[in-house]
């Protein structure tokens, strides 16, 4: 039996920050040659950061990714490194390295690319070519097989073909953006694959946000039994290392017909054939995993956090409504930011009640953030002084009522410009979907944190930061009291929509699902209330083009996701 040191080098990479990108590989890699490790693996394109997107097809781009790469073979020694980047022949293509001694000792060909969802990776990569052979490397004696993120999803995929060929372990480079509930499927699945082609399974998988993108990490160690043997934390940066002891599987394939592959070309490269001996075996227990409110949480901190600073801004002002969204978006600022770079905004006006002004100016005592209240009856009223001879004879409506919220949105992009804060916009999913929200007003922004948490989850969330938190941050008050956008008097959200326990399992099957309206009656939901729900949603796509971008949580989200034309004029 052999035993193989490997490090995970799970990296929050900016895209396009070539040199910042170099200098944590390089952090990361003497950190494994210094613990002994025998090989490292980075995340997929950790040399561009992902998704690199049009830059690719900047050939300047590409020949400084190919410079940096350079750098990184250059700084190599026994200890191997497997690191992501762009390769350019006559086409480009996603690529992994392996690297040692000084130098690029071969290159694997990411063979799957994903084209579905948020991946766009066919517009720019070409697939490495299937009648190419396999290059297994020989390192501490064990003959080890590279794939790339989506390689590894395919049943039929190259890791089948690699142990046929008698890869013993598969180190697997990953950009794989989460949603809800992904990292259980995922594990689900890559021990399966360990299983079937009796082969240990390394996966690395990048961390952290990227525009509305954020990633997880926990990246994970199967033995070829398909048993985790380790997992590295969610949402965290961090170097793990683990001892893989590698059984000889030959007669477990020799029972197994599928094992029995004649047809698999194999190159054999030698990168070390010893390993080092180690007097302390690294057997770090699997991180757990967090509870699904949690982990929901944790990303759209990450998310959040990723996108204002990689962009450069240090602090983000928010309109504090007294409302559970503008609750839960400043909750989710401090957390990711820290609460002396977050600024509350009240705008009461003439139609505020006082309770929602007091719950507004609670929570930020709570949080311990900065607080300021501008009222913007001052605003309203020349607007309505300005507006009046064009509007006689008209009574007011939801003119009037856009106003407010305009007149909002312009006080804290003036505040912005001002001060360099970001705006965080405080829509949720439900609000977006059917465009309960005004264009111009309370759209405007930097980042939307909440645009694609459905209202009843953003609920259950701010149960779950009171819980966590061992006490009241976000007023009781706030959780109970009928939502409104008191933008006339006495009104409800649910004058306009119906109650957000009836409304968001509808939109989840029409914007999540992709069901169509007469599939959504099928199902036992009300005909007419389905074809006007339905009907918002479609309509309102010219006003979700011009909204910010938000971190994507759910299987589907509004954005990269979700292409749906605002010319439309399908209603199934």
């Amino acid at each position: 039996m052999a035993r193989l040191r490997i490090a995970l080098a799970q990296l929050n990479q900016t895209v396009g920050d070539l040199d910042g990108n170099l200098a944590r590989i390089l952090a990361a890699y003497d950190a494994a040659d210094d613990a002994g490790c025998d090989v490292v693996a980075f995340p997929e394109l950790a040399i561009t950061g992902y998704p690199p997107e049009d830059l690719v097809l900047k050939p300047g781009f590409v020949a400084d990714n190919l410079a940096v790469l350079a750098k990184v073979a250059a700084r190599t020694r026994r200890c191997a490194a497997v690191v992501g980047y762009v390769a350019a022949d006559r086409d480009l293509y996603n690529a992994a390295a392996v690297c040692a001694n000084g130098g690029v000792l071969g290159t694997y060909r990411k063979r799957i690319l994903p084209n579905y969802a948020v991946f766009d990776e066919a517009r720019y990569f070409t697939p490495g070519d299937a009648s190419d052979p396999f290059e297994l490397y020989v390192i501490g004696g064990v003959r080890v097989g590279v794939s790339i993120c989506e390689d590894v999803w395919s049943p039929a995929g190259p890791l089948a073909e690699q142990a046929a060929g008698g890869a013993e372990v598969n180190i697997n480079i990953n950009a794989s953006p989460y949603h809800l509930g992904k990292v259980v499927d995922r594990e689900r699945m890559l021990a399966t694959r360990a299983a079937d082609a009796s082969c240990a399974l390394v996966y690395v998988n990048q961390v952290g946000g990227q525009d509305e993108l954020v990633f997880d990490g926990a990246s994970m160690v199967f033995d070829a039994d398909g048993r985790l043997v380790a997992r590295a934390g969610q949402f965290s940066e961090g170097l793990l290392v683990v001892d893989l002891d590698v059984e000889p599987v030959y007669r477990k394939r020799l029972l197994d017909p599928r094992g029995r592959r004649t047809d698999v070309q194999i190159a054999t490269v030698h990168v070390g054939d010893t390993a080092v001996v180690q007097s302390e075996p690294a057997r770090p227990a699997p991180a757990a995993l967090l509870a699904a409110d949690d982990e929901l949480y944790q990303a759209l901190v990450v998310g959040t956090r990723d996108y204002v600073r990689k962009n450069g801004f240090s602090d983000v002002v928010i309109g504090l409504s007294g409302g559970i969204d503008s609750s839960i978006v400043a909750c989710v600022a401090v957390d990711a930011l820290g609460a002396d770079h977050v600024h509350g905004v009240s705008m009461p006006s003439r139609y505020s009640s006082d309770g929602s002004k007091d719950d507004a100016a609670d929570l930020a005592a709570r949080l311990g953030i900065d607080y300021r209240s501008v009222p913007i009856e001052p605003g309203f009223a020349a607007f309505l002084d300005m507006t009046a001879p064009s509007f006689a004879g008209h009574e007011p409506d939801l003119t009037e009522e856009n106003l407010q919220s305009r007149i909002r949105g312009t006080t804290l992009m003036a505040l912005s410009n001002k001060f360099g804060w970001m705006v965080l916009t405080t829509g949720n999913k439900s609000e977006v979907a059917v465009g309960y929200f005004t264009l111009y007003g309370d759209s405007v922004g930097g980042y939307a944190v909440i645009k694609d948490v459905f209202k009843s989850r953003v609920y259950a969330l701010c149960r779950s930061i009171n819980a966590r938190a061992g006490r009241e941050l976000i007023n009781e008050s706030v959780l109970t009291k009928p939502p409104s956008a008191e933008l006339r008097p006495d009104q409800r959200d649910d004058q306009s929509l119906p109650p957000y326990d009836e409304l968001d399992p509808i939109l989840a099957m029409y914007v999540e699902d992709d069901r169509t309206a007469g599939e959504i009656v099928a199902a036992g939901h009300d005909e007419a209330l389905v074809r006007r729900i339905t009907r918002l949603v479609d309509i309102n796509e010219y006003k979700r083009r011009q909204s910010p971008p938000g971190v994507r949580v759910s299987v589907k989200a509004f954005g990269k996701d979700r292409r749906l034309p605002i010319t439309n004029g399908y209603r199934g």
